[in-house]
């Protein structure tokens, strides 16, 4: 394999592997405290129609689009998910946002587990559902990162092993340890995600841009790939300029279980 077939698996496992982390804390809370069957098969089900959602879209994006067209709009909105994401890490770098905590998360979960109630039926329809939200919307979003680095790098099989990578380690180190994944820095690995995020999301909607040219051809990077690396350093210095400027002296540590702070005092 060349250089850019392992920077697309290496980009797409690293973006993938966040997303899997989240459901896994969702799934692991609801199999301990409820039911694993249900919890599983929640899991299974979402997986399903994650399958079906992929090769829909896939296709549609494929054959329905020109070149430029498709790169305008999945640069786009890969440019939107990206600032999201790196907004949010701006915002817990500087102190203006509680961090991600998957412990309390978890524990979140397991509350909301407990508080539901037994269910009478075979099925456990709570823990079903939960699985199958928390799974299908994280996973939704590793469907968008695997189309819009595979269509645009022309390598959808190499895209797909990089999120499959994420998968298979993310719950073979969740089985092994029985516990949420808190011990990785989340927050750290969604900041360089959103920058690769907001890098490619930049090369590619600015290529899509020759849409509007005649021809509709899209147009070309001086340096071509290599522009991705300038484009990656530039949103870096901003980002941290971003930060030094929104940073606020901290007299308590935030934690939070979602969005909601939870102040610890020192």
């Amino acid at each position: 394999m060349d250089a850019a077939t392992w920077g697309l698996i290496i980009a797409t496992f690293v973006a993938c592997f966040v997303e899997m982390v989240e459901a896994t804390t969702i799934v692991m809370a609801m199999g301990y405290t409820r039911s694993w069957r249900s919890a599983l098969a929640g899991t299974f089900a979402a997986l399903g129609a994650l399958a079906v959602v992929t090769l829909a879209a896939g296709y549609a994006l494929a054959n329905w689009l020109p070149e430029s067209a498709l790169q305008l709009a999945i640069g786009g909105l890969l440019l939107i998910f990206g600032l999201q994401w790196l907004r949010k890490a701006i915002l817990r770098s500087s102190g203006r946002k509680a961090v991600h905590d998957e412990d309390a998360i978890y524990r979140e979960e397991v509350a909301a587990a407990k508080a539901a109630g037994e269910t009478k039926t075979g099925l456990d329809l709570f823990a079903f559902m939960v699985s199958f939200k928390g799974v299908f919307l994280e996973g939704m979003e590793v469907v968008f990162i695997v189309l819009t680095f595979g269509l645009n790098a022309d390598n959808i099989p190499g895209a797909a092993l990089g999120a499959i990578a994420a998968v298979v380690i993310v719950l073979g180190v969740a089985v092994a340890l029985r516990r949420p994944l808190s011990m990785i820095n989340e927050n750290l690995l969604k900041y360089g995600v959103g920058l690769l995020l907001a890098s490619f999301g930049t090369y590619w909607a600015v290529e899509g841009l020759g849409i509007f040219r005649d021809g509709r051809e899209s147009i070309d990077w001086p340096g071509h790939d290599l522009m991705i690396l300038v484009l990656l350093a530039a949103w870096l210095l901003l980002s941290r300029i971003f930060v030094a400027v929104l940073r606020t002296p901290a007299s308590a540590t935030p934690v939070v279980a979602g969005d909601a702070p939870v102040e610890v005092k020192k």
